[in-house]
């Protein structure tokens, strides 16, 4: 009796004995299938990864006036256009161009722009900043040629000046990183009776923005006024204010001197 009971306890011990390594082979086979077909962790570095590698392009973000808008260019570029179009061709990259330039604004405008939100997240993405704007602060449709010698000019650059500085400490808030390049101003009205009297209140409005500008990081004053100072005529629009196609291309070009990459 004792020796069959021994012979019913070892056979039912090796077929539990069986029965378990046949259960621990099939969780190993299914836990094997499972993980098999689940991604690991890993891939979220590969996720953030590929992200990076497909910023293959550059963003560039023009703020300002009727100039960043490229009135008087028939072909549309204005400066603007074609500094996107060397920048493309230096760096066989493609450029995402976006264009927040409005016709007439002023500083005090543009200072209100820059606080948008929309506008914010736009500057937070950019690698190239063009801004031109202070030719309406100055010019105001005509208006600055009557007064220019009067003390309102003095008030008028002191407003400016103010309020480029709050533009360009918004943009580097929102930016740290971006090359921002501030367009001077050239002369229109330079063979005008009073023309050589406007240069001289345009080299110093440009000296000023030019100290503004210099107080920042990789903000960089770009001058015109030479470019159009010889023959203004040949590089105006038909209102004898705004560049035509040739203008903006000097201008462009200019720029374009100044990129490094």
């Amino acid at each position: 009796m004792s020796f069959l009971s021994n012979n019913i306890i070892r056979s039912i011990t090796i077929i539990a004995v069986s029965l378990c390594l046949l259960w621990l082979i099939g969780l190993g086979w299914a836990v094997g299938e499972y993980y098999a077909g689940k991604p690991k962790k890993a891939p979220q570095t590969a996720k953030v990864a590929t992200k990076v590698a497909n910023k293959k392009g550059l963003t560039v973000v023009a703020l300002g006036d009727s100039l960043t808008r490229g009135t008087g260019d028939e072909a549309g570029k204005g400066y603007v256009g074609v500094v996107a179009d060397e920048i493309k061709e230096k760096t066989k990259r493609p450029v995402q161009l976006t264009n927040l330039g409005i016709n007439g604004q002023r500083s005090e405008q543009l200072k209100m722009q820059v606080q948008q939100a929309e506008v914010g997240r736009q500057l937070q993405k950019a690698d190239v900043i063009l801004v031109t704007i202070g030719g309406n602060d100055l010019f105001r449709g005509g208006q600055g040629l009557i007064d220019f010698q009067s003390g309102d000019i003095a008030g008028i650059e002191k407003k400016y000046l103010s309020n480029l500085k709050f533009i360009f400490e918004q943009i580097r808030k929102n930016n740290k990183q971006a090359n921002v390049f501030f367009i001077g101003l050239y002369n229109p009205f330079i063979q005008m009776d009073q023309g050589k009297e406007m240069s001289k209140v345009i080299r110093h409005w440009n000296y000023d923005s030019a100290e503004v500008t210099a107080a920042f990081p990789k903000i960089v004053f770009v001058p015109t006024f030479d470019l159009f100072e010889l023959k203004v005529n040949d590089y105006l629009y038909s209102d004898k204010f705004h560049p035509n196609k040739k203008g903006y291309r000097l201008i462009a070009e200019r720029v374009a001197s100044l990129l490094t990459w």
